[in-house]
Order: C-alpha cells, then sequence, then structure tokens
C-alpha cells in the first residue's frame, strides 16, 4: 500500500485520498461522519470514490425515477470495487418553472460544478433527463473535468389516445390548435392529456430531451443506446449499472472530459444532429459545453457541417414515430453507422467505455428502415438545421428544415410584429388583427435577456381566424427557442437580441422580411438610413430584475450564437483539492 493509502501504487493518486486517506485529526473528521451511515473502514482504503449526480425531483416529472436509476448505478460502483456517494444538484423541470427553465441552466451548472469541486470525489455519474438538466450537467462536469459519465432517464412509452399514437409536446401544440379551431371538444382534449404520458421519463418524441440524449451519446460522454431505450425498458437500468462500473475504470485510466469533448466529437454530433432531426436547443446547449472545454465551436460549424446531411430518422416532430419506435428499430448507433460509413464520422473519437466511436456502432443493425431510413432513400434530403444570417440577423438564426413547410422555405411577406409575449397572445386572439397566411409574425424581447433566459416562445400560435382558415404554418421569427417537440416554419435564437439592440428590435409592423432558406439568408427590407433613424429613436426596456440570480444573468449572459452561457463559466478550472475545512 503506498503512503496515501491507495493500494493502486501505479495508478494516479485518487483525489478522495486527499480527504480520507489521512491518518491525522481531518483524516479522523473526515472519515468519521460518513460512518454513521455504517460504511466500514475498508470504504476509505484507496478505492475511487464515485459521485452519483442525482436530478430527481417530484418537480421534475421527467425525472421522478431517478431513484431507482442511482440505485442500479450504485450497485454496478459496488460491483467496480468503488464507493458510491450520491448527492442532489439543482433539477430543472420544463414543465413547471416559470419564466423558462433555460434562466437556470448555467445556475445548474454551477452547483455541479462546485459540488463536485467541494467533495472528496474521483469520477461522477451523471442522472440527467428532461430538457435543461442534460446541457446544465454536462457543462458542470466539463468544467470541474474529473472522470465522468453521463446516463440519461430514457423517453416515455408513447402516448395513445383513441388508438391513435400521440407524441408528447408535438401532440398538445397540434390538439390545443385543434381546440381553438373548434375541431375538438374540450372533454376531447382532457382525455388526450391522460393518454399522452403514460410512464416516467421525458418526452418520447425527438424533442430537446431525446434530442440532448443522443448528443450525449454521439459526444461519446455516454455508453451506446443511451440515446433511446426507454424509461421503463429493464435495458435502462442495465445501462446505469454498467456506467457504474464503468466509471471506476475511468478514474483509474483518468479518462475525462476534456479527453472525449473534442473537436472531432462535436462535429461527430453536429452531424448526428441533422441525422436524427433534432431540436434546435441542441445548437445552444452544445455551443456552451464547447466554450467550457476550449473548443473553438460557432453557428457556421452547424450549418458548414450538417446542411447537406439527410433526416433519416421519422420521428415526431418531423415524422410519425416515437422514440421507443427508434430504440426497436436500432437506435442511435444505427444512425451513427449510416453516418460512418459515408465518410461522415471522425470515427477515432474516443468515448467513455474505452473504444473508439466507430468501434461502437461499426456493426449496429438497423431493424427498421422504415422508421431509419436507408442514406439513399431519406425521410428528408439534406434537412440538417439551417443557420440563417443576414441583415436582421448579423450574429446568426437557426431555422429547422425538416419541421418547416417547404412552400415557406423562400418567402417574402409583411411583418406582423409584438413586442412582448403577453401583446403576441392577447392579438393572435384578436378578430381585429391585421394579418393573413402570408405575413410574417415577428416576435421581440425574448431573447436571452429580454424574457429573461430565452423561452421556448418562439413557436407563436397562429391567429384563430386563419386556424378557422385551415390555415396550420406560417413564418415566425424571434429571439427566442422553441420547444423542441414543436414544428413549423420557425426563425429561432435571432442574434443579437432585440433587448441587447439587435435589429429585431427596429422591425415595425408592415416592413417586407425575405426568409431564403436555400441561400441561407433573413433579410429586411428596410434602408440603412432608416435604420439608422429607428436606432437613434430606440430606448433600450428597462431591465427585468433589480436583484439577485435574474439581475446576475442579465448582467452576464452571453448572446445565442455564444450558447447564452455566463461570460465568467467559460472554460474551465479542474478539480483541485480545496483547502481544509476545519
Amino acid at each position: 500500500m503506498s503512503d496515501d493509502g491507495s493500494t493502486n501504487d501505479n495508478k494516479k493518486p485518487l483525489r478522495s485520498q486527499a480527504w480520507f486517506g489521512r491518518q491525522d485529526k481531518m483524516g479522523f473528521y473526515y472519515r468519521s461522519f460518513l460512518k454513521n451511515s455504517g460504511q466500514p473502514q475498508d470504504r476509505f482504503d484507496g478505492r475511487p470514490v464515485i459521485g452519483i449526480c442525482n436530478t430527481w425531483s417530484e418537480l421534475t416529472p421527467c425525472n421522478i425515477h431517478f431513484r431507482d436509476l442511482a440505485e442500479h448505478v450504485r450497485r454496478g460502483v459496488l460491483d467496480a470495487g468503488g464507493y458510491p456517494l450520491e448527492f442532489p444538484v439543482s433539477s430543472l423541470g420544463e414543465v413547471t418553472m416559470r419564466p423558462t427553465a433555460m434562466l437556470f441552466r448555467n445556475l445548474a451548472s454551477m452547483d455541479v460544478e462546485e459540488a463536485i469541486r467541494a467533495h472528496p470525489l474521483d469520477g461522477v455519474v451523471l442522472l440527467m433527463g428532461c430538457d435543461k438538466t442534460t446541457p446544465a450537467l454536462l457543462m458542470g462536469a466539463a468544467s470541474a473535468d474529473l472522470p465522468a459519465i453521463g446516463v440519461s432517464g430514457g423517453p416515455q412509452l408513447r402516448g395513445n389516445y383513441r388508438g391513435q399514437i400521440i407524441g408528447s409536446g408535438t401532440n398538445i401544440i397540434s390538439m390545443s390548435e385543434q381546440l381553438r379551431a373548434g375541431e375538438i371538444t374540450m372533454a376531447e382534449f382532457h382525455e388526450a392529456e391522460a393518454g399522452m404520458n403514460r410512464s416516467s421519463g421525458s418526452c418520447m418524441t425527438m424533442g430537446t430531451a431525446s434530442t440532448m440524449a443522443s448528443m450525449v451519446e454521439a459526444l461519446g460522454i455516454g455508453l451506446p443506446e443511451n440515446a433511446a431505450i426507454p424509461a421503463v425498458d429493464a435495458r435502462r437500468n442495465l445501462l446505469a449499472r454498467l456506467a457504474g462500473r464503468r466509471i471506476v475504470d475511468m478514474v483509474h485510466e483518468d479518462l475525462k472530459p476534456s479527453d472525449i469533448l473534442t473537436r472531432e466529437a462535436f462535429e461527430n454530433a453536429i452531424r448526428a444532429l441533422a441525422a436524427i432531426g433534432g431540436s434546435t436547443n441542441a445548437v445552444v446547449h452544445l455551443l456552451a459545453l464547447a466554450g467550457r472545454v476550449g473548443v473553438d465551436l460557432t453557428l457556421a460549424d452547424f450549418d458548414r457541417l450538417g446542411r447537406d446531411i439527410h433526416c433519416l430518422v421519422d420521428l415526431m416532430p418531423s415524422g410519425r414515430f416515437l422514440m421507443e419506435d427508434f430504440y426497436y428499430a436500432g437506435g442511435l448507433p444505427a444512425v451513427l453507422r449510416a453516418l460512418g460509413e459515408r465518410g461522415l464520422l471522425n470515427k477515432d473519437a474516443r468515448t467513455v467505455n474505452g473504444r473508439t466511436l466507430w468501434e461502437n456502432v461499426e456493426k449496429a443493425p438497423n431493424w427498421n428502415p422504415e422508421v431509419i431510413t436507408p442514406f439513399e432513400a431519406p425521410f428528408k434530403p439534406e434537412a440538417g438545421i439551417a443557420i440563417l444570417t443576414g441583415n436582421l440577423a448579423p450574429d446568426g438564426a437557426v431555422i429547422k428544415p425538416s419541421a418547416a413547410s417547404p412552400e415557406l422555405m423562400q418567402h417574402t411577406g409583411r411583418a406582423v410584429v409584438f413586442e412582448s409575449v403577453e401583446e403576441m397572445h392577447h392579438a393572435v386572439n384578436d378578430e381585429a388583427l391585421d394579418i393573413d397566411a402570408s405575413c410574417i409574425m415577428v416576435l421581440k424581447h425574448c431573447g436571452p435577456k429580454g424574457y429573461p433566459g430565452m423561452a421556448e416562445v418562439g413557436n407563436m400560435p397562429l391567429p384563430a381566424k386563419l386556424l378557422r382558415e385551415g390555415v396550420r404554418d406560417m413564418i415566425r421569427i424571434s429571439d427566442a427557442r422553441m420547444s423542441g417537440t414543436a414544428y413549423g416554419t420557425v426563425v429561432l435564437h435571432v442574434a443579437p437580441e432585440a433587448t441587447a439592440g439587435g435589429p429585431l428590435a427596429l422591425v415595425r409592423n408592415g416592413d417586407l422580411i425575405t426568409l431564403d432558406v436555400p441561400a441561407r439568408s433573413l433579410h429586411l427590407h428596410v434602408s440603412e438610413e432608416e435604420m439608422a433613424a429607428r436606432r437613434a429613436a430606440w430606448v433600450p426596456p428597462e431591465p427585468h430584475a433589480a436583484r439577485g440570480y435574474q439581475r446576475l444573468y442579465i448582467d452576464h449572459v452571453l448572446q445565442a450564437d455564444r450558447g447564452a452561457d455566463f461570460d465568467f463559466l467559460v472554460g474551465r478550472s479542474g478539480s483541485p483539492v480545496p483547502r481544509d475545512n476545519h
């Protein structure tokens, strides 16, 4: 045994031994209090201490099964000779949090980072599910840069309503529009509510939660099949147990997030994002994560790497099927294999299981080509997330072509402008609203600073009078985000945002706007002289908060094209052992 108490003489000294390996007053202090849970002395003999970072909360329904999932991780850690210690961090529930869970993503990432650094941990398993818990945990762990492995909670089972398959989020939007149009009754609406969410787990569409679970797998920071195993499938528990085993070896190998989250890994993730028809929210989260590990990722990379990639997966909101079907068809490994066989993957990218990404997927089967379509006959050709620029979005904007209407991808229309989300919600039900199907709806002041938090309000409801006429899509432009479960010809993440003085702030009713997705252009037909005059008269809105976390957020959040992280959180600080506490 080495002087620090470790039995692994040829391995890097364990960080936890700075707490538990000491034979003095402080060693007594650190060990003795943990012994109140019945821990034997050999727990402190130099075995890796593994943190189980748990985002369980009754306020986060998607993560409600994480107590059980954590137990399977614990068993895996014990199998491999580690010492598991579960700890909570802030849990971000997309369903109930106001004004938006995105407001608190950076706060949760700080919670994760500081919890890892402050405690006697050698590695960490990240239990993530609901939308913002995944990027928050990845960002915090990346900044701490201890060995880490992500375990997603998995999607719910398919929704079912009167024999019809329905998907969370996607059919909430479609059925609420049907209700507004008078096509279904309130009783039918309530009946669908009960049939939509039938099990624990996150949204079973290719929404943000499933997209980010796929990004965990594509980045290599989670095990193969992480993305799609249903939450209630026993194989999800097996994955958790295997992750618990694997993290112990990762500690001995000193395999850290910075070794895995490389430029090559992000390029793989961007191409996978396009191939699955993933959420636009992944753009802002991947940009923020890249900033934490020092990878120079830009919006232009998403367009350059993803624009020619076919959407292979026929899933809601872009298509018909749900995540359960995706898993049975072969899941993300089948998609990655299709990309790799056409030279569209960095095959040597490292993953947490010690193998390369290509070693993990080169033999992955596709059991259902109706769900995961062949590359030669894709569900939607060249449908990767498109990045738009122009005088209305100098620093970029995003659109998801796979969820948009083809006839609106090149369109010039008259702007109908809403200065706030409250104004928009009032106006869309106003029969006197001057709007028709050719118009372009423009929403301001819903970006990172403006909402604050960049809420998922960009997928604006259509005016009631147009719904009754049968209109089901219009171009909508904002500095907001939209739910990953949403669909439509919706331009999002306009940067700079209106509240920060971007050109979006200067758009007026009646201005002509041209959206040209093939040309990647978003153009406002207003002269430079007129724009200068409008800018001179523009008065910035008052901040929403005078104190507290919201004021910190408004003062330090970066724009969407930089991931909406805090300026002082970009980069990483590692996990040096802090000073003693007594």
